[in-house]
């Protein structure tokens, strides 16, 4: 039997982990300037964050894209 692993690199990553690990390294306002989104921007906070981007697919795949292309230098 192989051995089968996910080819998704957000395979196990929950988003609230994938939001706090990118405002860990960029901070709210540095995400703010990366992704322009009102979460990231206007009174923002991780809980805030996750209500928003659980509704909008098309921000959470950039905040996704931005893990990512960021992974190698996020702490894990």
């Amino acid at each position: 039997m192989e051995n089968s692993k996910s080819k998704d690199p957000l395979h196990g990553i929950t988003l609230q982990r994938i939001v706090e690990q990118l405002v860990d390294y960029y901070g709210f306002d540095t995400l703010g300037e990366l992704i322009k989104i009102k979460c990231f921007t206007d009174n923002p906070s991780v809980k805030s964050s996750l209500t928003f981007l659980r509704k909008t697919d098309w921000a959470r795949k950039q905040v996704e894209d931005l893990y990512i292309k960021s992974a190698s230098k996020l702490v894990k």
